[in-house]
């Protein structure tokens, strides 16, 4: 049987992983710039992930959610400690698009109503609902198309009150920082206005944190910088640092009920030691902070690169634009200097993801490498 042929591959096949870098069999060491879609949160192999994991695996690694699983509650416990956020409840699934799945679902069932709002160059995920919430038109098959949506542009307060105007919205539905569709983010005002208007018209704000959050801008989620509180909030990617596992937060002043949602893998027993091993981590080697920190040596570091346009993101969700389409610099990256960054819709746009306990030093690694790469695109 062969593999479904959905993925234009790499001619790479990494064995094992180490920090931000990955190896071949061969031992080639590639330099991790990109953690497999903003995945890799506390770095490959990290001991104490790995100790976790091991750990739990030899205890019992799956039962269903008919039982107890006091896991969950340490996991929800947690994540509320590290990140900030009170009075919201925790449903567990298994990825991104599953969780912004599940938050429609839940702005569906409190409001009575199906509109959802989204934004130009969104990207939500590629199953049904959330693919039809997503700007890209060719990812769609028109059974995805049958869902009541509105695609408004991107930070436009008046387009936004005008929708929500007509009282039929169940939804709406951001990227605090938009991934895919290269790194842009919305004023304050904008974000407050959402929030305001949602209120005032009995719609459900979600904020989607898959990409975003997790440490990864600095901020525990990227919406925290904009001082505003989504009704729901979908986390995924990071935290599990690729083992699967993904979730909402739902503001108390929503009621949950039996059958209102449900999940077979969600929020198993390894999922939820990887969720504790990573939080544990973010924690104790404060990886929000040194993104943070980071992005201000990043920062310095482009200015010396005359090629690099406008650096783009927050934290650790970097986007160095070109006045070039990027493809062929990513290749020469990858394949002459060993080192994995990653594309957007915009493709003059470098994107960087790396996991959060990346250093100065792989930085450094990372731009002499450009500076050369760039000489023959003078």
């Amino acid at each position: 049987m062969q593999l479904f042929d959905v993925y234009p591959l790499y001619d790479i096949t990494p064995v094992r992983g180490e920090g931000c870098y990955v190896f071949e069999e061969n031992g080639t060491r590639y330099l991790d710039l990109y953690g497999g879609h903003a995945v890799i949160s506390i770095g490959h192999a990290h001991p104490t992930y790995v100790k976790a994991i091991r750990e739990q695996v030899e205890k019992l690694g799956f039962y269903s959610n008919s039982i107890k699983n006091p896991l969950q509650e340490e996991l929800a416990e947690k994540l509320e400690k590290v990140s900030g956020v009170k009075d919201y409840s925790l449903f567990l699934c298994n990825s991104g698009a599953e969780a912004n799945e599940n938050a429609l679902k839940v702005a569906s069932f409190e409001t009575g109503k199906s509109k959802v709002i989204y934004f130009e160059r969104a990207f939500h995920g590629r199953t049904s609902g959330v693919v039809a919430v997503t700007d890209n038109e060719s990812i769609k098959s028109p059974f995805n198309k049958g869902h009541q949506t509105v695609k408004l542009p991107f930070d436009d307060i008046p387009a936004l009150e005008n929708e929500l105007q007509k009282e039929d919205v169940a939804a709406v539905i951001f990227e605090v920082i938009q991934g895919v569709g290269g790194l842009d983010e919305a004023s304050t005002e904008f974000y407050k206005a959402a929030e305001e208007l949602c209120k005032k018209h009995h719609a459900v704000l979600i904020a989607d944190e898959v990409q975003a959050g997790y440490g990864r801008t600095g901020d525990f989620f990227a919406f925290q910088k904009h001082g505003i509180r989504p009704h729901i909030i979908s986390v995924a990617k990071g935290m599990g640092n690729g083992f699967p596992i993904g979730g909402i937060l739902i503001d108390n002043n929503i009621k949950a009920k039996y059958g209102m949602l449900g999940t077979t893998f969600g929020g198993n027993h390894l999922a939820c030691a990887a969720g504790i091993a990573v939080l544990d981590t973010i924690e104790n080697e404060n990886l929000a902070k040194n993104a943070g920190n980071l992005f201000e040596y990043v920062k310095e570091k482009a200015a010396e690169i005359p090629q690099i346009k406008k650096i783009k993101g927050r934290g650790l969700m970097i986007g160095l634009e070109f006045d070039f389409e990027i493809a062929a610099l990513r290749k020469d990256l990858l394949f002459n200097y060993q080192i994995f960054t990653g594309a957007a819709s915009n493709k003059n746009l470098l994107r960087i993801l790396p996991p959060l306990n990346i250093e100065e030093k792989h930085f450094d690694s990372f731009f002499e490498a450009l500076k050369s790469a760039l000489k023959t695109y003078k």
